[in-house]
C-alpha cells in the first residue's frame, strides 16, 4: 500500500496494540477497530492526494483532506497520552509501596479507560462521516500501481553513497566559460573598487558562478580578506554588517553597535585592504544604498560581486565607469542537452541517451528553457524512472499538464513543482522540513536525519536490519540525487545541506497549504491555521500570544533569537506537554528548568552552543529521548539520572572551548557517572571525561555494542588498557577520538586486539611508544589525526597503503630528522597537515607519491632550512600553506632575492595558491 499521512498514525496504533497486557480492558478492542477504519479509508486518501497534485480537487475536497489531517492528529494525541499513562502506571507499580497504591489507582484507571474509549469512539464516528463525504465528492479507492508516485516502504532504496555523486559546481557544463569571464574582470579590473553584477532569472546559475569564483584559489591570492553575504528578501542590515565584520576580522564573536557605528567599523577595517565581497540574491536597491557607504570607492583593487534577478538593481549599482553588469542568458540547446544526459543517465548508458528516448528527451529538455536548475531537477527525476518510452511519455504528459495548469509561471517553478509532486509521501514529509529553516540556512546532514527520526518520518524496513539513521541517510541521498537538495562540504568532514530559494518557495507554498509548520518571524504569523510545528525567527517576546492556545504543537525551533524570555520557557513546558522536538541551538539560554522532565514525549533536545551549565535530575524522566545535544555548552557534568534514558541514541556533550589550539588542556570532556553501560541503544557518545572516572566505568562501555561514534578525553595509562578491550568489542564504530590527560604519560593502545573494521575517522591525541599495528588494518579509514605521539620512528609505513585515506593531520607526532613519501604511497590522500615536527630536517617525496594531494600545510619545522625540491612531484597540489617556518626557509622562496642568492621559488611556482604566515 502506498503511504499517506495516515501511515505513521497506523504504525503508532500497531505499537499500541502490542501493549496487549498493559492495555485497559476494552481499549484494545477499540484500538483495533480504529486501525481497521484507517486502513479502509487510506485508499480514498491516496486518491484525493493524487488529484490534489494534479490540481483536480474542489474546495470541498481540500476541506475533506484538512479534516482527515485533524483526525490523524487526534489519534496521535490519544496514543501519545496513553503511552504516557502506561509509563506512569509502571513507575507507580514498582515495589511494595506501588502495590499499596493500586487500590487507590483503580478509580483513575476506570477514568482513563472511560476517557480513552470515549475519545476513540468519537474519532471513529468522525472517520465514518468523513468517509461518506469523500464518496460524495467523487473520491474512489486508489488502485496500487496506477501512479508513478505510489511507493512501498519495502521497495529498494537508493544507495546512501549516491549523495557523494551529486554534481559538483565545477562539473556543471557551461559554467566554466562564464566563471572565467568574471575572474578576468576581477584580475584585470581597475586599481580602485569595482562592482560586478550578475543578473538573470532564478535558476540560471548566478550563485553557482559567484561561489566558484569566490572559492577559486588563484583569485584568493589577489585579496587579503573575504566575505560572503546571502542577502535575500528578508535581510536585516544590522546583522549583515555584523556578519561582514566578523568574517573579515576572523572573529569568534559578532561586534556590537548600531548601524552607523557598524558602518564606520567596516570602513575602518576594509579601507586599507584588498577585499572581495559577494552579496548574493539582492532584491532591493535600498540594500546597496546603505552598504556602499561602508565600502570606500578609492580602496585599491577591491572587488564586489552582486547577484540579483532584477536588471534595474544591477544597473543602479553602477556608480563608477569601472562597474559593469554581466547578464546571464539561458543555456544553448547543446549545453542543456549535455547537462541533461549527464544527470539522467549518470548510472547507465555511459551518460548517453538511448536512441529510442532521444525524441522524448529533446521535448522534455525544451520545457526547461535553458535553465540549469530546471534541467538538473527534471534529469534527476528521470534518473529514478525506468528507461522506457512509456515511462518517459508519462513524465512528458505530466509536465505538459503542469505547464498548462500554470501558464503564468516560468519553467523553473513548474518543473520544481512537478518534481515535488513526483516524490513518494515519505520524501515529501522530509523535503518539507526545509521550510522550517530560515532562507539559505545550512543544516548538518546527521542533524537533519535525527530530526526526521524524532518526527517519526523514518520507517524501518521489514526486510533488512538497517538502522533508522541509515534509512534516513538514504532518504536524504535520494533528495540530493533528485537535485532538490544540495550540499557543500565544510572542513572536509561535514556535509551541510540546503535548498535553492526557488525550491524553498515551492516548499513554503505546500507548508502553508498543509499547515505543516507555523512560522513566526518577528512576531508575525506567516500562515493561517494550527500546526504541529512552530518555527520562531528573531524574538520570543509575545510569540505565544500570537500563536494562541495551540496544544497541537509537537516541535519548536528557534533561529537567530536575540532574547529568550523566562515566561516563554515556562509556558512552553506548561502548555505543550506532548512536545517531541526542541531545537534551541545557539539560543541565549543559560538555565534548563527542572520542568523539562514533564515532557515525557520528547525525543530530540538540542541545547548546543548555549550557556546552559547544569542538566536537572528530572532529565531522567524523558524515557523517549533519542538525541541529547549539549555540544559547545557550559555543561561539565551529567547527572546519574542519564542512565534511565533507555531509548537514548545520541549523547553529544562537549564544553565550550576557551582557546583554539591543540593543547590537551583545551578539551576536558564531560563527567559521566557509572551506569552509562545500561544505555544499550547509544550510537553516539561524545565526549566522556575518563579521569577521575574509574576503570569500572570504562568497562561498562563494552555493553554499548551499537556505538558508532565515541570520544574519550583525559585518558590515563591505566584506563587506556581497559578501554582497549572495550573498543575491540565495538564492531560498528565509525568515529573514535582518544585524548590523553597530558602529553607525557604513554598510552598503550596495542591491547586493541580487534580494531573496528568500519572505522572512518580516528583521532589519537596522546603519547604513544610506537604506532599500533592495527591501524594498518583500517581499510575504511578516511581521516586520521595523530597529535603528541612523538614517535622516533617514521609513522608513515603503517598508513601509506590505506586505500581510502583522504586526510592526515599530524601535530608533534614525529621527532625524527627525515620523512620519506615512497612511490605509490597515499594514493587517495587529498589533504596533509604537518605541524610542530621539531626534529625534521629533510622531506623526500618520490615521483608517484601523493598523486592526488591538493592541500599541504607545513607549520613550525625549526630545523628545516629549505623547501624540498621533490615538492615539484606534487602536480595536483592546489594549495600550500607555510606557517611559522624558519626565516631562511621563507626567504629562500622569494622569487626576487635582493642578496643574489639562489631562489627556490621554482619548486612551488606550479602551485596556484600559496600562503605565508
Amino acid at each position: 500500500m502506498a503511504e499517506t499521512f495516515l501511515s505513521p498514525v497506523i504504525d503508532k496504533l500497531v505499537d499500541l496494540q502490542a501493549e496487549q497486557v498493559s492495555l485497559l480492558r476494552g481499549v484494545h478492542r477499540e484500538v483495533k477497530s480504529l486501525r481497521d477504519e484507517l486502513e479502509i479509508i487510506q485508499p480514498y486518501l491516496i486518491d484525493a492526494e493524487a488529484k490534489l497534485s494534479k490540481g483536480e480537487v474542489s474546495d470541498a475536497t481540500q476541506v475533506w483532506l484538512r479534516q482527515m489531517r485533524e483526525v490523524a492528529d487526534r489519534i496521535e494525541d490519544v496514543a501519545d497520552e496513553y503511552f504516557y499513562y502506561l509509563a506512569e502506571r509502571r513507575c507507580r507499580e514498582r515495589g511494595f509501596i506501588g502495590s499499596l497504591r493500586k487500590v487507590g489507582d483503580c478509580i483513575k484507571t476506570l477514568k482513563s479507560r472511560h476517557d480513552m474509549a470515549y475519545e476513540i469512539s468519537d474519532i471513529k464516528q468522525s472517520l465514518r462521516e468523513i468517509k461518506e463525504r469523500g464518496a460524495s465528492y467523487g473520491l474512489r479507492p486508489f488502485e496500487q500501481g496506477s501512479s508513478s508516485t505510489a511507493t512501498n516502504v519495502d521497495a529498494p532504496r537508493v544507495d546512501p553513497r549516491l549523495g557523494s555523486l551529486f554534481i559538483e559546481e565545477d562539473e556543471l557544463v557551461g559554467i566554466d566559460s562564464l566563471s572565467k569571464e568574471v575572474m578576468m574582470s576581477l584580475v584585470d579590473g581597475p586599481s580602485t573598487r569595482s562592482v560586478i553584477s550578475l543578473v538573470g532569472e532564478g535558476g540560471i546559475g548566478k550563485t553557482t558562478i559567484a561561489k566558484k569564483v569566490f572559492n577559486d584559489e588563484v583569485v584568493r591570492q589577489l585579496f587579503e580578506c573575504f566575505a560572503w553575504i546571502t542577502v535575500s528578501q528578508s535581510y536585516n542590515m544590522e546583522k549583515v554588517l555584523k556578519s561582514m565584520i566578523k568574517q573579515i576580522c576572523q572573529a569568534k564573536e559578532e561586534p556590537n553597535g548600531i548601524i552607523e557605528e557598524l558602518i564606520e567599523t567596516l570602513r575602518r577595517h576594509s579601507e586599507t585592504k584588498r577585499y572581495m565581497f559577494v552579496f548574493d540574491d539582492v532584491w532591493k536597491i535600498d540594500f546597496w544604498e546603505v552598504m556602499k557607504h561602508a565600502l570606500p570607492v578609492k580602496n585599491k583593487r577591491a572587488r564586489i560581486i552582486i547577484t540579483t534577478r532584477n536588471t534595474t538593481i544591477a544597473n543602479d549599482v553602477k556608480d563608477t565607469p569601472y562597474d559593469h553588469v554581466q547578464e546571464l542568458k539561458a543555456w544553448s540547446l547543446e549545453l542543456a542537452w549535455k547537462l541533461f544526459c549527464k544527470r539522467a543517465f549518470r548510472f547507465e548508458f555511459e551518460g548517453c541517451c538511448p536512441q529510442e528516448l532521444v525524441e522524448l528527451s529533446c521535448k522534455i529538455v525544451s520545457k526547461c528553457q535553458g535553465l540549469p536548475l530546471a534541467i538538473a531537477a527534471v534529469a534527476g527525476l528521470l534518473s529514478k524512472k525506468e528507461k522506457t518510452q512509456l515511462e518517459w511519455q508519462k513524465v512528458l504528459d505530466n509536465l505538459n499538464y503542469e505547464f498548462n495548469r500554470n501558464p503564468q509561471l516560468s519553467s523553473v517553478p513548474k518543473i520544481l513543482s512537478f518534481s515535488y509532486h513526483d516524490l513518494p509521501y515519505h520524501l515529501k514529509s522530509c523535503i518539507l522540513y526545509f521550510g522550517i529553516f530560515p532562507e539559505d540556512y545550512l543544516v548538518l546532514d546527521n542533524k537533519l536525519c535525527k530530526l526526521w527520526i524524532a518526527e517519526d518520518f523514518i520507517v524501518k524496513s521489514r526486510t533488512d536490519d538497517k538502522t533508522l539513521e541509515q534509512v534516513a541517510e538514504e532518504y536524504l541521498s535520494e533528495l540530493i540525487h533528485r537535485n532538490l537538495v544540495s550540499f557543500e562540504i565544510e572542513y572536509g568532514v561535514f556535509r551541510m545541506c540546503r535548498v535553492h530559494d526557488l525550491i524553498r518557495d515551492i516548499i513554503l507554498t505546500r507548508v502553508g497549504e498543509l499547515c505543516y509548520c507555523q512560522i513566526v518571524d518577528e512576531n508575525k504569523l506567516r500562515f493561517k491555521g494550527k500546526s504541529r510545528r512552530l518555527s520562531i525567527y528573531g524574538t520570543t517576546k509575545g510569540v505565544l500570544n500570537v500563536v494562541g492556545d495551540d496544544s497541537k504543537i509537537r516541535s519548536i525551533f528557534l533561529f537567530n533569537i536575540d532574547e529568550l524570555t523566562e515566561s516563554f520557557i515556562v509556558n512552553v513546558f506548561e502548555k505543550f506537554k506532548l512536545l517531541k522536538v526542541l531545537e534551541f541551538e545557539g539560543a541565549p539560554l543559560d538555565r534548563l528548568p527542572k520542568e523539562i522532565g514533564n515532557l515525557f514525549n520528547l525525543k530530540y533536545l538540542n541545547l548546543g552552543c548555549t550557556t546552559v551549565k547544569m542538566v536537572p535530575k528530572s532529565i531522567g524522566k524523558l524515557r523517549n529521548l533519542q538525541t541529547l545535544n549539549l555540544f559547545q555548552s557550559s555543561v561539565q557534568e551529567l547527572p546519574t539520572e542519564i542512565k534511565k534514558l533507555q531509548n537514548l541514541r545520541h549523547l553529544e556533550v562537549e564544553p565550550t572551548r576557551d582557546v583554539a589550539d591543540y593543547s590537551l588542556d583545551v578539551d576536558r570532556g564531560v563527567v559521566i557517572h557509572k551506569g552509562i553501560g545500561s544505555l544499550e541503544e547509544l550510537q553516539t557518545l561524545m565526549s566522556v571525561r575518563a579521569y577521575p572516572s574509574t576503570v569500572d566505568l570504562v568497562k561498562e562501555l563494552q555493553r554499548l555494542k551499537k556505538l558508532k561514534y565515541l570520544g574519550i578525553y583525559e585518558l590515563t595509562a591505566e584506563i587506556g588498557k581497559t578501554l582497549g578491550v572495550s573498543i575491540s568489542k565495538m564492531k560498528q564504530l565509525e568515529g573514535l577520538i582518544l585524548r590523553a590527560i597530558n602529553e607525557v604519560d604513554i598510552i598503550d593502545l596495542k591491547c586493541i586486539s580487534s580494531p573496528p573494521c568500519f572505522l572512518r575517522y580516528l583521532q589519537l591525541c596522546c603519547r604513544l611508544q610506537q604506532m599500533p599495528d592495527w591501524i594498518s588494518k583500517l581499510q575504511n579509514l578516511q581521516g586520521l589525526d595523530l597529535h603528541f605521539s612523538k614517535f622516533t620512528n617514521e609513522p608513515f609505513q603503517y598508513i601509506k597503503d590505506l586505500p581510502n585515506l583522504v586526510y592526515v593531520g599530524m601535530h608533534q607526532t614525529y621527532d625524527g630528522e627525515e620523512l620519506h613519501f615512497e612511490e605509490g604511497s597515499f594514493k587517495k590522500l587529498k589533504q596533509l597537515i604537518l605541524r610542530q615536527l621539531g626534529g625534521l630536517k629533510v622531506m623526500k617525496i618520490d615521483r608517484g607519491a601523493l598523486p592526488l594531494l591538493e592541500k599541504l600545510e607545513l607549520d613550525s619545522f625549526p630545523l628545516m632550512k629549505e623547501m624540498p625540491s621533490d615538492i615539484q612531484h606534487l602536480t595536483n597540489l592546489k594549495s600550500l600553506n607555510i606557517f611559522r617556518m624558519p626565516r631562511e626557509f621563507v626567504d629562500g622562496l622569494n622569487p626576487n632575492r635582493e642578496d643574489g642568492s639562489i631562489s627556490h621559488y621554482c619548486k612551488i611556482q606550479h602551485v596556484p595558491f600559496i600562503r605565508y604566515w
